[in-house]
């Protein structure tokens, strides 16, 4: 057996943003309804803390698979011409065992990363929001961008990053494809204080969002961070909103945006509202007001991965999509 590798451009062909968000909704779905196995990741990191690799295990019992991604991150890797996360997802059938395709690992997780988030956007976020900020201006920031607008009628984007050439790179990129006015701003307070919905969507360790500056009514997919000890969000903002999550075992164990406040004692496990896929099944509640402010934590988790996979092996192999 000689499974095939999946390339990127096979990927982006294969897993359009539109069909991933609906992808992803069934993923959680199942989650939340107990059809899927879901462990943590586990990481090693190199001794001398250039970077890590990170292995992601996962079963689903719709489609009868499992899998894992396994994916390196090294985040200097952007002043060497070579991406941040590298890696592969191989997806097993679970009867036998027996291998059925290895996937890029960068397209998959940069497409399911940023529809997970505008399916949160959908779910959590008011109908009317028309004003996204994106903090931050890599790959991630262009994707969240393409995913948000399918999913609500933005008029208005704001970006900040810190290198202020790279989120100008980005406006030009994205006034050239919609027309929709993009602004450069020069604090991440000036994007965020009139956003309906912001994106943080980077490596920072420390917090770029303080709390006083959320609008009531908004909501944020906070991306960017996921180990305990690095975050975007200030204590003040996870205090004021309503948190959603991917999954709980995720947030208690790996999400510094929570765990910092935590260890500060301004909140309790019990500030964790719901996962995602509780609120698409309705056994807890989503937003309940326009005031709310909400908070969708994602951590990436690997059904994610494994969905994504298997719809991208159904499309090659002629499979009629489970429905």
């Amino acid at each position: 057996m000689n499974p095939s590798f999946i390339g990127k451009e096979e990927i982006a062909a294969l897993l359009p943003m539109q069909e991933c968000i609906d992808v992803m909704e069934s993923t959680f779905r199942a989650l939340a309804n107990g059809e899927c196995l879901q462990p943590l990741r586990s990481i090693m990191c190199l001794p001398d803390k250039t970077g890590l690799l990170g292995m992601m295990p996962g079963y689903a019992e719709g489609p009868g698979v499992m899998g894992i991604k396994l994916i390196t991150v090294f985040h200097a890797n952007k002043n060497s011409g070579y991406p941040s996360h590298q890696g592969v997802v191989v997806l097993f059938d679970a009867k036998h065992g027996q291998p059925l395709m290895l996937f890029d690992a960068t397209e998959i997780t940069a497409i399911r990363t940023a529809a997970v988030s505008a399916l949160a956007t959908r779910v959590l976020s008011r109908e009317n929001s028309e004003r996204l900020a994106i903090i931050g201006a890599g790959e991630q920031a262009q994707r969240h961008i393409e995913s948000i607008l399918l999913v609500r009628e933005i008029k208005e984007i704001w970006i900040w990053n810190r290198n202020e050439a790279n989120a100008e790179a980005l406006r030009k990129k994205i006034s050239a494809q919609r027309d929709i006015p993009v602004q450069v701003t020069k604090t991440a307070q000036q994007a965020v204080e009139n956003a309906d919905i912001i994106c943080t969507v980077t490596s920072s360790p420390e917090a770029l969002v303080m709390g006083d500056w959320i609008s009531r009514g908004s909501h944020i997919n906070a991306v960017g961070s996921s180990t305990p000890f690095s975050r975007e969000l200030d204590t003040a903002a996870i205090v004021r909103a309503t948190l959603f999550t991917d999954r709980y075992e995720s947030i208690f164990n790996e999400a510094g945006d929570f765990l910092i406040p935590k260890k500060e004692g301004a909140i309790t496990d019990d500030h964790v509202k719901a996962e995602l896929g509780e609120v698409l099944t309705t056994s807890k509640k989503g937003r309940e007001s326009n005031e709310q402010i909400t908070i969708f934590k994602s951590l990436g988790i690997a059904v994610e991965d494994i969905f994504s996979a298997w719809h991208i092996y159904q499309k090659i192999n002629g499979i009629k999509p489970n429905k």
